[in-house]
């Protein structure tokens, strides 16, 4: 049985994973969400545990403690 995780962010994006790829270290993650490209950058060992792949149904979750907000000109 798989184990229900609750998390405190609220930012949850439900998404596609289009691409993983590993470099040294650090993978980048590709998720599809409504169109939109998100990517993340997690530890390969992170990608081997969670057995990521293309194709697979996932959620970005984002966890951040600023916002900032940018203008052209």
């Amino acid at each position: 049985m798989e184990a229900v995780v609750k998390i405190s962010a609220r930012n949850r994006l439900k998404g596609n994973i289009v691409e993983v790829r590993k470099g040294q270290t650090t993978a980048h993650v590709r998720i599809d969400v409504n169109g939109s490209i998100v990517t993340a950058s997690i530890t390969n060992e992170a990608v081997d545990e969670l057995g990521l792949a293309a194709g697979q149904s996932c959620y970005a979750i984002i966890k951040a403690s600023d916002v900032m907000v940018g203008l052209d000109g």
